[in-house]
Order: structure tokens, then C-alpha cells, then sequence
């Protein structure tokens, strides 16, 4: 138990390292990616992938996943992946209940397929959750390839899920992997915390641990513990832990940088950051020697290079000038005129209200935003588009998610996300690509995913119309 819980009004330890899912974070695209996940799992037939650095939060998020998944969903837990071909199956059987060890592979896989088609005959969906995946041997994972085939008449009866390091992708690059490969219809990369999601991050944690008072680390503590732990959470939890002794040490009630440094020095990948910035340092320095070096250069080749005034001129005497040489002035050339930019068909106090709606970090919902105003300045009042929905929730978290699953079935670039100001709040309205005329739109909403057509009740709209609504 830490020894400063009391100290900071907290209830738990708020930055334990071994996964605890009330600690899940759902920023930095982690709520997003999980709503993605829970989707393919329960609507999806393919294999899905999840990478991401030593510490990035993968296992954590494995756990939430099982936890949130619905009730009639089985998971299959696999934490041991370095079982040989014949052992993760026998590993899946035991799981289920089956008695596998020792049958020829053929039959194994038989008693299996029945199995599972009984579970699917009940309402049952089974779903296998491979931790550590990067340490596979390759012939187990050729085994895995062989049981996102068992399926019955239409479904396929095993959802895979694998969670590993960066060394995944390189494995599943193999030539001899391309057939599984192949079956990866889902691939979600976690990536580090920003500083800013750091701060987040930090608070978060603490106020889950039923801290409430004000924020306790400092802006500078936060960037020095957001860089020495590159943004890994398992590191910020050693790092903000450590920090938080050394303030409890003090009697202080907020962490300060040099907290912050006295915990980098104790943690056991400090000694690796020295040599990190070194390098980088190293490689800095040496652009810069390389830049003043080229910028020498360019100054002797300059000064070096003859006049066009006197390049044919001989060298002389000092004290006999040259004779002036016969030079033929060029004409000047006239200056190309600047480019004319397109008139913008967005009014002003439009595009202003455009601007004021905040996608709050989430990166696709800003790039289709973007995307929105820029279709919006250049079409034609003639022209039309999709509207697939409008929603009163202007959550840009709900909208994220919505965007990670659109991009299954339509292509992205053609989804414009436009905010709606509405007495002092927002809609966010969404459309569907760029068209000259309404027959075309109407042609190109037949041939939107029979998802699409049986969730949305399409309107066909003019840009005109959509830009006269902001």
C-alpha cells in the first residue's frame, strides 16, 4: 500500500502498473479504439490486430475489452503464446470445456467446429483473446490462420483478437505469413500520450483514486515526467508514483519538477534516456556542423564564381584597366502575376461558426471537419450531397467512434462531419460525397452499404442548403 495515500486524500493507489480497469483512460483515441474493437469483435468475421510499444497500455485494454464485451459473448484469454502448434489447441479446448490432448490435429479441430457450432445455436459468440502475440512461434500462428476458418453454412464460429508489440507487424510481413495476413481485417496501433493527454492522463488516475482536490502535478512536472517515460503509461505510472513519495517525503502537496527528476534518477529506464538524448544530440549537432558546413561552401562557390560582367575579360596588370567589356543588357522579365484565389461560397460569420466547434483532439472528426469547410467554400449551390444523419449529441468522442467504424464501409475522404450552430450549441450534420448534379447524388445513394441504406434515412441536399443551415 502506498505510504501516501492519506497524505493526498487518496482511497487506492492511483498509478499501480499491473492493469486495473476502473484506471482505463479512455483519451488519446483509447475509448475510440475500444468502441472500434467491441464492434469488429461482435460484427465482424476477420482476424483483428492490436500493436503498440512495451508499456503503451495493450494489456489494460485487452481486460476492459473482455469486461465490456455483452453477455452472450465468450472470451477466450491467452496469455502463454509461446505454445507449440498442438498446445494452443489443446490450450483452446480446455477452455471450452473439451478434452483435445493427444487427437490427430484433423479431429481436434473437428470436435471443435462442433462445438463451437453448437454455441452459435444457442445465440453464443466465442471470441479468443491472444496477449503477447509478437512471441508466437510462426507455425502456431499458421495454426491460428486455420481457426479463423472454422465457420458453419454463413458465420464464421471464432473471432480472433491478437494484442502485441511493434515485432508483430514485422512477423505478419513474412512471405510465409501473407495467407494470415491477409485475414487481418483490423489493425489499431497504440501510440504514446502527447504531453497534453499526459496531463490528462495524470488527473485522471488521481481523481479515480478519489483525489479532489486541485491538480497536483505542476505543468513542469508533467513535461518532464510526459518526456522521460516517451509517453509510455506503465513508465508515467512509475514516474508519477516515485514523484508522488518524493512530495509525500517533504510534507509538500504538489509535485514539483524536481520531484519529478529525483524519480527519473530512481526508475530503472533512466539510465537509458542519457544515451536517447545523446544520440539525438549527437544527430542535431551534426545537421548543424553539416549546415554551416554547406553554408561555407555556398558562400566560397559564390564568391568564387566569375561576374557575368567580366567573364571575359583576361587578367591584366593592376595598373592597366581593363577595357570595358561589350555586355548586351537581357530584358527584364515581368513579374507572373499572383494567383488568384476561388471565391470563398462561405460567408464570413459562416466559416466563423465553422471554426468555434472544437473536435477536442480527436484527429478524424478535425480532418473531416477540414475536409467539411473545404467542400463547402468551393461547391456550387447547384451541387448536392448525402446527408446521412444530424445529431443533437455534438460529443466529439461519440463522433470519433462514429468515424472509426465508417471507415469499414465507405470510403473516408468522402464523409464531411458539419457542425450546426443552434442557439449557442451544436448539431453536427453528416454528408456524403461531392456531386454536380441531384440525379447523380440519387444514383450514388443506392449504391451506399446496405448497412448505411437500412440505418439512415437519406436526404439529398444542395450546398446551398447545407451552407445556408451553419
Amino acid at each position: 500500500m502506498a505510504l501516501y495515500l492519506e497524505h493526498f486524500g487518496l482511497k487506492e493507489p492511483p498509478f499501480r502498473i499491473t492493469p486495473h480497469t476502473d484506471f482505463f483512460f479512455e483519451g488519446a483515441d483509447r475509448g475510440a479504439t475500444l468502441e472500434a474493437l467491441i464492434y469488429a469483435v461482435l460484427h465482424d468475421e476477420g482476424i483483428v490486430k492490436v500493436s503498440g510499444e512495451v508499456g503503451s497500455g495493450k494489456t489494460m485494454l485487452c481486460r476492459v475489452l473482455m469486461e465490456r464485451l455483452p453477455s452472450h459473448v465468450d472470451t477466450l484469454y491467452l496469455a502463454t503464446p509461446s505454445l507449440a502448434r498442438d498446445e494452443i489447441l489443446e490450450a483452446i479446448g480446455e477452455e471450452l470445456g473439451l478434452a483435445l490432448s493427444g487427437k490427430r490435429t484433423a479431429a481436434a479441430l473437428r470436435e471443435l467446429q462442433e462445438h463451437l457450432i453448437g454455441r452459435y445455436g444457442q445465440g453464443r459468440r466465442v471470441v479468443i483473446l491472444i496477449d503477447e502475440a509478437h512471441a508466437m512461434p510462426e507455425e502456431t500462428l499458421e495454426e491460428v490462420r486455420l481457426l479463423s476458418n472454422l465457420e458453419s453454412n454463413r458465420h464464421k464460429l471464432l473471432q480472433i483478437v491478437l494484442f502485441g508489440q511493434p515485432e508483430l507487424d514485422s512477423t505478419l510481413a513474412k512471405p510465409s505469413l501473407r495467407q494470415l495476413r491477409d485475414r487481418v481485417t483490423h489493425a489499431f496501433r497504440m501510440r504514446p500520450l502527447s504531453r497534453p493527454e499526459a496531463a490528462r492522463y495524470l488527473s485522471f488516475r488521481m481523481r479515480a483514486a478519489g483525489y479532489r482536490g486541485p491538480e497536483v502535478f505542476a505543468p513542469g512536472a508533467v513535461g518532464l515526467i510526459a518526456g522521460a517515460s516517451d509517453g509510455l503509461t506503465r513508465r508515467i505510472n512509475i514516474l508519477a508514483d516515485k514523484a508522488l513519495l518524493s512530495a509525500f517525503t517533504e510534507n509538500g502537496h504538489a509535485v514539483t519538477p524536481s520531484h519529478v527528476r529525483a524519480a527519473v534518477q530512481d526508475s530503472e529506464f533512466a539510465s537509458v534516456q542519457p544515451h536517447r538524448r545523446a544520440r539525438t544530440l549527437a544527430v542535431a549537432a551534426a545537421a548543424l556542423v553539416g549546415g554551416i558546413a554547406l553554408g561555407f561552401a555556398a558562400q566560397w562557390m559564390w564568391m568564387a564564381k566569375p561576374s557575368p560582367a567580366v567573364a571575359s575579360v583576361s587578367v591584366e596588370p593592376v595598373s592597366t584597366p581593363p577595357a570595358a567589356p561589350l555586355v548586351t543588357p537581357e530584358p527584364e522579365l515581368a513579374p507572373a502575376p499572383a494567383p488568384v484565389a476561388a471565391p470563398s461560397h462561405l460567408r464570413p460569420e459562416q466559416a466563423e461558426r465553422l471554426d468555434h466547434y472544437s473536435p477536442a483532439g480527436h484527429r478524424l472528426l478535425a480532418e473531416r471537419i477540414a475536409a467539411a469547410r473545404a467542400v463547402l467554400e468551393r461547391a456550387p449551390d447547384e451541387g448536392y450531397s448525402i446527408e446521412l444523419f444530424t445529431t443533437d449529441n455534438s460529443d466529439p468522442a461519440r463522433m470519433e467512434r462514429f468515424l472509426l467504424r465508417a471507415r469499414d464501409f465507405v470510403p473516408l475522404e468522402e464523409l464531411f462531419v458539419i457542425p450546426i450552430a443552434d442557439a449557442g450549441r451544436y448539431r453536427l450534420r453528416v454528408v456524403y460525397g461531392e456531386f454536380p448534379t441531384r440525379d447523380q447524388a440519387a444514383a450514388a445513394g443506392k449504391r451506399l452499404p446496405p448497412k448505411y441504406q437500412e440505418a439512415f434515412r437519406t436526404e439529398l441536399r444542395s450546398f446551398g442548403e447545407l451552407r445556408g443551415q451553419i
